[in-house]
C-alpha cells in the first residue's frame, strides 16, 4: 500500500506539472488573442525573422510543440514555405529551453513553493473577477502557481529518503551504457509527456535529489529532443506534403542533435563545465539547463545557414502529393498533439480550407457558365458528371468543417477568436448553398437540353450581363475570403448584389410579358427559375460579405 500510495503521489506531482504548464500556456494564448495570430506573420519573412519568430514565440506560450504545430498549419495552409519553416524550427527548438531556466532560476534557487499557494490565489482572483476583466491572465498566473506547487510535490515524492527512485542512481557508472540508456528513457518519458520542458524540469529535480548523476542528467536531456518530435508528427497527420516535410524537418534536425551530442558527447559536457561556475555536483541544475540551452543554441545556428539544402532534402525524401483527379472523399481531421493545442494553428488551417471550399466554388460556377454558351448534349457529357462530384464533394467539406469548427470553439480562445468561428460557420453554409445553386442551375440547363426546350437569341444574350454580375460578386469574395471587408468595401459588394436584383427584375418581367404573349409555358418557366438560382447565389455571396466585414 505504500508503494502504491508513492507512485499515486509522483503520477499526481507529475500532474499538477504538466497541467500547470498548460493553463499557462493556455492562458498567454487567450490573453494575446487574435493579436497572437498577426504576430505570426513575421515566420513568414527569411530565415532570419522566422528563427526570431520562432524563438520568441516559443518563450512566450512555453511550448516548442505549439509552435511546431501552428508552423505546420502555416505551411499546410500555403502561408508560408518549406525553407521559411526551417527557421521557425531552429529558433523554437533553442525557445523550449527557458522552461529549464524558470525551474532552476524560481523553482530550487529559493522556496518557491511557500508562494506558490499564494500565487494561484492572485491567479484565481483575477480569473473570476468579470468587473477586471483579466480572466486569461488570472489563468497563466494560476498555470504558474500550479507549476511550483506540482514541482515542490515532485521533488518530495522522489526524495532519497523515500527511496522512490533510488534505482536510478545504478545507471551512472556504466559508462557509454549509461549514456544510450539515458537518452532512450529521455525519448520515451518525453514522448509519453509531450513536452521536453516537463522532462527537462523532472530531470533537474531528480538531479538536484541527487538520483541521477550530471552524466546520466545530461543523456536524458539529450533523449528528450527526439521524444519531442511526437507533436510534429501528429500536427503534420493528413496534412500536405509540403507540412510533412516540415515535420520532417524537425525530426531530422533534433536526430542530428541527439547523435551529435552522443558522439561528442564528454568535450559536450566538458565545455558546460567550463561555462558554469562550480562543480557539477554543487550546481547540477544549472549544468542541466546550461546543457539544454548550449547543445540546441549551437545545433541551430550551424544549421541556420543552411536552411535552403534542408528542405532540398526534405523534398527528396517526402515527394509531391501524385496529380491527377481531385480526390471525391473529403476528410479534415482535428489532430489533437497531446495538451499542446494552439488556437491559432486550428483557425489557421480552418481559414485554409474555407478558401479551397471558395475556390470550388468558382471552378463550379465556371463550369456551369460554360453550359450557357453551349447549352448542348456536350455540355452534360463533360461537365454534369464533374459537378456532380464536386456538389458532393461541397457537402462533405460542410460536414467535415462543421465539426473542425465545433472542435476549434474547445481551444483556449479569445473573445474575438471564438466570434471569428461562429462567422466561419457562417460563412461554411453560405458557401455550400452557392454550390448547391450552381448545381441546380446545372440540372435546369441539362434538362432544357433534354426537354429540347428553345430559347430565343436575344433571351440568352440578356442572361450575360446578369452572369457576369454573379460573376464579379463571386470573385469579389473569391478575393477577400478570410479577410475583413471595410464599409467601402462592403458597399462594392452592395452594389454588385442591388444590380443583380435589379436585373433580376427586369428578366423576371421579360418572362411573364412572353407568357402573357403565348409562349411556351415550360420553357418561360423553367428561364424563371434559371434567373431566380442566379439571384439566389449572388445573395448568398453577398450574405458572405457581411459576415466578413464582422471579422
Amino acid at each position: 500500500m505504500e508503494l502504491l500510495g508513492t507512485i499515486l503521489q509522483l503520477l499526481g506531482s507529475l500532474a499538477f506539472l504538466l497541467y500547470g504548464m498548460k493553463m499557462m500556456s493556455d492562458g498567454i494564448q487567450k490573453s494575446a488573442g487574435a493579436g497572437l495570430q498577426k504576430a505570426l506573420g513575421f515566420m513568414t519573412g527569411n530565415r532570419f525573422t522566422g528563427f526570431i519568430t520562432g524563438f520568441l514565440l516559443t518563450i512566450i506560450i512555453q511550448s516548442s510543440g505549439a509552435t511546431t504545430a501552428m508552423e505546420v498549419s502555416f505551411v499546410n495552409a500555403g502561408l508560408m514555405t518549406l525553407q521559411q519553416s526551417v527557421g521557425v524550427t531552429l529558433g523554437a527548438n533553442i525557445g523550449t529551453t527557458i522552461t529549464a531556466w524558470i525551474v532552476v532560476l524560481f523553482g530550487f534557487s529559493f522556496s518557491i513553493a511557500a508562494f506558490a499557494i499564494p500565487i494561484f490565489g492572485l491567479g484565481y482572483f483575477f480569473y473570476s473577477s468579470k468587473k477586471m476583466k483579466k480572466g486569461p491572465l488570472g489563468q497563466a498566473i494560476m498555470g504558474f502557481g500550479m507549476l511550483f506547487i506540482g514541482l515542490s510535490w515532485l521533488s518530495s515524492t522522489i526524495s532519497p529518503e523515500k527511496g522512490t527512485l533510488n534505482f536510478l542512481t545504478q545507471f551512472g557508472d556504466m559508462g557509454a551504457l549509461s549514456v544510450l540508456i539515458g537518452v532512450v528513457v529521455g525519448i520515451i518519458i518525453t514522448a509519453l509527456i509531450h513536452s521536453s520542458s516537463a522532462e527537462s524540469a523532472i530531470v533537474i529535480t531528480m538531479a538536484y535529489n541527487h538520483l541521477v548523476n550530471w552524466e546520466f542528467a545530461a543523456a536524458l536531456v539529450i533523449g528528450s529532443n527526439i521524444g519531442s518530435t511526437i507533436d510534429a508528427i501528429m500536427a503534420a497527420m493528413n496534412s500536405s506534403a509540403n507540412a510533412k516535410r516540415t515535420a520532417l524537418i524537425h525530426v531530422l534536425f533534433n536526430i542530428a542533435t541527439v547523435v551529435l551530442a552522443c558522439i561528442f558527447f564528454t568535450p559536450l559536457l566538458n565545455l558546460i563545465d567550463h561555462l558554469v561556475p562550480g562543480s557539477p555536483t554543487e550546481k547540477i541544475t544549472w549544468h542541466i539547463a546550461t546543457l539544454h540551452t548550449v547543445l540546441k543554441t549551437i545545433t541551430s545556428i550551424l544549421c541556420l545557414p543552411f536552411t535552403r539544402q534542408i528542405a532540398a532534402l526534405a523534398t527528396a525524401l517526402i515527394k509531391d502529393n501524385k496529380e491527377g483527379l481531385a480526390p471525391k472523399t473529403y476528410t479534415l481531421e482535428f489532430s489533437e498533439t497531446g495538451g499542446k493545442e494552439n488556437a491559432a494553428s486550428y483557425i489557421i488551417r480552418a481559414e485554409k480550407e474555407i478558401q479551397d471550399m471558395t475556390l470550388l466554388v468558382t471552378r463550379m460556377f465556371e463550369g456551369v457558365a460554360a453550359g450557357f454558351k453551349d447549352r448542348s448534349e456536350a455540355f452534360i457529357a463533360n461537365h454534369m458528371e464533374e459537378l456532380t462530384d464536386q456538389e458532393d464533394f461541397a457537402d462533405q467539406m460542410k460536414e467535415q468543417l462543421t465539426k473542425y469548427i465545433i472542435n476549434c470553439s474547445r481551444l483556449p480562445l479569445s473573445l474575438q477568436q471564438k466570434d471569428s468561428l461562429s462567422i466561419m460557420q457562417l460563412i461554411v453554409d453560405d458557401l455550400e448553398e452557392m454550390t448547391d445553386d450552381c448545381y441546380n442551375v446545372a440540372l435546369l440547363l441539362q434538362k432544357s437540353v433534354k426537354k429540347n426546350m428553345t430559347f430565343a437569341q436575344e433571351d440568352m444574350d440578356r442572361l450575360d450581363p446578369y452572369l457576369d454580375l454573379a460573376r464579379q460578386i463571386m470573385y469579389f469574395i473569391r478575393d477577400n475570403i478570410n479577410k475583413h471587408l471595410d464599409h467601402d468595401k462592403l458597399l462594392i459588394a452592395k452594389e454588385i448584389e442591388s444590380q443583380i436584383d435589379v436585373f433580376r427584375h427586369n428578366l423576371k418581367k421579360v418572362a411573364r410579358k412572353k407568357l402573357e404573349a403565348g409562349a411556351d409555358v415550360k420553357t418561360e418557366l423553367l428561364y424563371i427559375d434559371l434567373v431566380r438560382q442566379i439571384e439566389k447565389f449572388g445573395d448568398r455571396a453577398y450574405s458572405i460579405a457581411g459576415a466578413l466585414s464582422q471579422l
